[in-house]
């Protein structure tokens, strides 16, 4: 599990305020496809939101620890059935960056363009 200071506690906290939760854990609790959809969210997102379908808080608080442990995850917030998990984007190879998208254009601004 991560360590992460107050100040970048609160930080991550602020930003996670606006998010809506990209996994739900049910009934089925912590399954292995439920730990891989975490996984790819974390590659994907860096911080994100988990809303836990428990009443059982001692379970949520398990199900905190088991993610970050298995995954290299830090705990920002667990409050009521939301969970807040964070973990850094390994850094990029040079090679591996995307290339940068094109600007998007209307179907409108093809009508008229006789060059292509």
């Amino acid at each position: 599990m991560l360590d992460i200071s107050t100040d970048q506690r609160r930080a991550l906290r602020a930003r996670a305020h606006a998010l809506k939760p990209v996994v739900t854990i049910s009934q089925n609790g912590l399954s292995e496809s439920v730990m891989h959809e975490i996984g790819i969210s974390l590659e994907s997102h860096e911080l994100i939101k988990i809303r836990v379908f428990n009443d059982a808080r001692q379970e949520r608080e398990q199900y905190l620890a088991t993610i970050c442990d298995q995954l290299g995850a830090a705990a920002v917030q667990h409050i009521g059935k939301l969970l807040v998990i964070w973990r850094p984007r390994p850094p990029t190879a040079p090679g591996l960056r995307r290339r940068p998208r094109e600007p998007h254009r209307s179907k409108r601004s093809f009508q008229g363009d006789s060059s292509r």
